[in-house]
Parts: structure tokens; sequence; C-alpha cells
């Protein structure tokens, strides 16, 4: 067999590439620079070919350097995924699953997750990360993270998903405005730039948009929140609408608030929920299962 390049040297080849820096680089592989530095330097003698072109205060990774760096994330990723397989065989319902997901999902629904696998599944451990979708999906293909709970539709290609329910889209109102906002909702009775929405990032955004219909962009403010309980506060203050998520309507984010939730035009709107995990992961079982759980959790809270 030809002598291959070692796992560690490769873990040392993704971290710098990651860090950018050779001293972040070896804190994060828990190892001293030099030998951070000189297991690249194996490395490019085992596969002879320069991988990173060194000066005295800076370095840039060649062109094979750059591919090496994305087949290896993939290889350790599918040696990580091999342990687990093998360290989970007959017990799929323990260890860790580094769970991301979005914000106008986790503050909703994360808490009843972990304390649903906590109660039911005690030596399964979720490690939880929020942030947007496009960073999440990077996360997931880089091996960073292992399963996600995200709002469909996204573009998964090269992932497996699972949907796990639906979360009706509502259009909530200060109550003073009902007199002049009424039901059936007609989105030309609204003024100009009187509909609030999160930024471009957050998928929900676009998802209402789709899902309500909501055409004439007129009627959008240019103004873009950072969070739900931004637009619900824009609101409250009478300054114009907003779609809200039913999720976050049952979690309470209207409480001592005096706004009044009102159904938008279209055919019940709304967003999917669902997992998304790699293609090559071997936990499927510890996926769907997950799913399973999660699907109960949206039917219990009137999320079908």
């Amino acid at each position: 067999m030809k002598h291959l390049p070692s796992l560690k040297n490769l873990f040392y080849l993704v971290n710098l590439h990651q860090e950018q820096n050779f001293n972040r680089a070896a804190k994060m592989c828990h190892v001293s620079q030099s030998t951070l530095s000189s297991g690249i330097q194996n490395l490019e003698e085992q596969l002879g070919h320069q991988l990173i072109e060194r000066d005295h205060k800076s370095f840039i990774f060649t062109a094979i350097g750059e591919e090496v760096v994305q087949r290896s994330r993939k290889l350790l990723t599918d040696v990580d995924d091999l342990v687990e397989l093998v360290k989970h065989q007959g017990e799929p319902m323990t260890g860790d699953i580094r769970l991301g997901c979005i914000p106008t999902i986790a503050p909703f629904l994360l808490s009843k997750v972990v304390k649903h696998c906590q109660s039911t599944y005690p030596d399964l451990t979720l490690l939880l990360k929020e942030d947007t979708t496009e960073r999440l999906l990077d996360a997931l293909g880089k091996g960073e993270l292992d399963l996600l709970l995200l709002a469909l539709p996204v573009d998964t290609s090269g992932f497996h998903s699972m949907k796990v329910g639906i979360d009706p889209f509502k259009l909530v109102v200060h109550e003073e405005l009902t007199d002049v906002i009424h039901e059936p909702l007609d989105y030309d009775s609204l003024p100009d730039e009187s509909i609030f929405l999160l930024q471009a990032e957050h998928c929900i955004t676009g998802h209402a948009v789709s899902a309500c219909q909501l055409a004439n962009s007129a009627k959008v403010n240019p103004f873009a929140a950072t969070s739900l309980h931004t637009l619900v506060q824009m609101v409250n203050s009478k300054l114009g609408t907003t779609f809200l998520p039913q999720m976050a309507i049952d979690a309470g984010i209207l409480n001592d608030t005096e706004l009044k939730v009102m159904q938008p035009p279209g055919e019940a709107p709304y967003r999917e929920i669902g997992l998304v995990w790699r293609q090559t992961s071997s936990r499927i079982l510890t996926f769907r299962t997950l799913g399973l759980a999660i699907q109960n959790i949206l039917e219990q809270s009137d999320i079908k």
C-alpha cells in the first residue's frame, strides 16, 4: 500500500485554511505552531506538491492546495461519520448531534426539542447553533454540523431532507387599526410602505412574500428588521403590519402587546419545517427518529 498522508496533517491543513493564521489554527488543533507547520510541510512532501506559498509575513494557498483542502474536508467528514456509525451501532439515539437552526425557528421550538430529548433519549446530546440558512448549509457541507432544522423550501441539492410539519403565516396589526383593515384582507387597501419584513438573509421573508401572495413591492417598507421581535415592536408602535409564523405566535411573541392576528390573503399560506443532513451521513436512523419526535411536538402545538 502506498504511504498515505495522515488524517492529522490533513486536519492541520483544513484548520489553517479556515483560520488563515498559523497561531489560531494551532490553537484550534491543540498543538504548537511549529507542530502544525511541520505537519503541513510533511504533507507537502508526501503529496509531492506545494500547498502553501509562504514568505516571512504571509502565505497563500496554491490552486492545488485549495483543491486538497476541499477534498480533505469531505474526507475528514466521512471519517467522522464512519466513527459515529461504529460507535452508535445498535444505539442510534446516543452520542452528540451538532444541530443548526435558523433564528425564526430556534427561540420557539428548540427548547421543546431539547426537553423531549433529555427525557426520552437521555444518552443523546444536542449541541445547538443558531444562524442563517445560507451559513448553516455551508457549515453542514463542511462537516461542522450534523443536522439542520430549517424552513423549506430552500436549495438542499446534495443533502437529504425530511419534512416534519408546516407553520402557517398570519398577519398582525395593531388593534386600533382594525377599523381600517378588514377581513378578508386586500393588500391594495394597505398604505404604501406599511408592511415590515426581516432582512433578506432571513429566508422567512421570501417564504412569507411568496406564500402570502404579496406581489406589490410598493407596500413593503424599506426598513428591514433583524428579528421577529423587532417586527412586533414596529407593528405595536402602529407603524404598519407584518407577517408572523404561527409557531412564534403560539410561543407568546404577542404577549403584552396590542396586536391582533388576521388571516392573510391566499389559501392558508404557510412555510414547511424540515430537517436536512448530508447524503453521506451514517446516522439516518437517528435523524429520522428525531424528525418524528419534532413532528409530534409540532402537532401537539397545533402546527400541522
